[in-house]
């Protein structure tokens, strides 16, 4: 949330996560933040096994989501790839604009959370 008041455009989330419970997940929570906080993220997610530790297979599919949570491009699950997408900078001021979810929010109900 921080980087989106902030004036944040794209979020890059790099990750090494192997395939599981995360990998559902894994198309759920960065579309989410993209959609919260009206901007881009590029998701980025390691192929293949590392060893010695061989702790599971990492299951690429990196991807970009814009500010409305689609996703624009994706990268393959078994292999290396730089992955490439033009992005609309317009469309975060637009969604910004029409979803109002910073005008929206209520930091005097979280206080105790933010406080240290």
């Amino acid at each position: 949330r921080a980087l989106g008041l902030n004036g944040a455009e794209i979020v890059f989330n790099p990750s090494a996560t192997v395939a599981g419970l995360s990998e559902y997940l894994w198309r759920l929570e960065q579309p989410a933040h993209a959609v919260a906080n009206g901007y881009f993220v590029g998701a980025v997610n390691r192929v293949g096994r590392e060893r010695p530790w061989d702790i599971g297979e990492f299951y690429g599919n990196s991807y970009f989501c814009d500010p409305r949570g689609q996703i624009i491009a994706q990268g393959p699950r078994d292999e290396d790839q730089v992955v490439v997408a033009d992005l609309d900078l317009d469309m975060i001021r637009e969604v910004r604009h029409t979803w109002q979810f910073f005008r929206d929010r209520r930091p005097d109900t979280y206080q105790g959370l933010v406080t240290p």
